[in-house]
């Protein structure tokens, strides 16, 4: 699999109750690799992918930290260095509450200088599916990129999935533009959020069954209520969340679209890889940051019949 999209740095600030404004907000505060599609990377890995590759743009002052914690995740990493930008930042505040809401403070950086210069059709060479992060839609090049990347995939009939990745940034797209630009994609993965903004709709199943008109396979995924599976305008499958006692939701929506992925490409239908997704999602909220698990940890799953390619 190959995923291209944004590696960043979060910093995971986790405080408890509202923020006091003008003044201090106790927090314990960590520095940790982060980024949509690097995070659906190393899921994707973690879940039994043996063969996962990262396109993305990071700063040079941050590169070979990148590459390193990549690699331990068992991803293979294209790390393009920008000459100019740095590192993409993102600022997560965690509400340590019930729910472990996170709020982002975001500063792209490098990641959207991503551009067709960056492609090559070697990419693609022995790739089973192509994933992008929608954080590619953000900027005009890597708009172009996304364009470059579908276009190469149809002509080899590599299968693409795509993450619409952030409600707050389809707003500024302007949703009436989304659709046309993810022409070719052949599975959606949205948040309930984004599946209601991008159809006007406030129901989060009528939602996903809409754009189940546009785009062959939807899975939409609903945080605490599981997720849904739509295809040809209808509803197939309410698939339900892994019990879970969230620390930090920051990587829940990452880690299932990696295990969704790794298991729709070792052979499972879209319901048995949902469910995959959703014992992902909930592995990733116990813990805190967005990436699984070192692999030393002893926390890897199980291996499972679904997921051994």
């Amino acid at each position: 699999m190959l995923v291209v999209g944004d590696v960043v740095t979060d910093v995971v600030a986790r405080h408890r109750g509202p923020l006091a404004s003008g003044t201090d907000t106790a927090s314990v505060i960590r520095i940790l690799p982060g980024g949509a599609g690097a995070n659906v990377a190393c899921w994707a890995a973690h879940w039994g992918c043996a063969d996962v590759r990262l396109l993305g743009r990071v700063g040079a002052e941050s590169a070979a930290w990148h590459e390193r914690e990549l690699t331990t995740c068992g991803v293979r990493p294209r790390l393009v260095v920008d000459p100019q930008a740095s590192t993409g930042t993102v600022i997560c505040l965690v509400d340590t509450g019930a729910a472990a809401e996170r709020t982002f403070l975001t500063d792209s950086g490098a990641s959207l200088r991503l551009a067709p210069e960056d492609w090559s059709e070697a990419l693609l060479d022995g790739v089973g599916r192509l994933h992008l992060s929608g954080y590619l839609l953000f900027s005009e090049t890597g708009r172009a990129l996304v364009r470059t990347a579908l276009a190469s995939a149809r002509a080899r009939r590599v299968p693409v999935s795509l993450d619409p990745a952030s409600a707050g940034f389809l707003m500024e797209l302007g949703v009436g533009r989304f659709l046309p630009l993810v022409e070719g994609v052949d599975v959606l993965l949205p948040s309930r959020d984004e599946a209601c903004l991008l159809t006007g709709l406030l129901d989060g199943a009528a939602a996903a069954a809409e754009l189940s008109r546009h785009v062959p396979l939807v899975v939409a995924k609903q945080g605490a209520d599981g997720a849904l599976v739509a295809r040809d305008g209808a509803v197939l499958a309410r698939v339900p969340s892994a019990p879970a006692a969230p620390r930090d939701t920051t990587g829940a929506g990452d880690a299932f679209t990696g295990a969704f992925l790794a298991a729709l490409l070792a052979g499972a239908d879209a319901d048995a890889a949902a469910a995959e997704g959703c014992r992902a999602g909930a592995r990733a909220v116990r813990q805190v940051g967005g990436r699984p698990p070192a692999p030393h940890d002893g926390t890897t799953p199980t291996p499972d019949p679904a997921r051994t390619g």
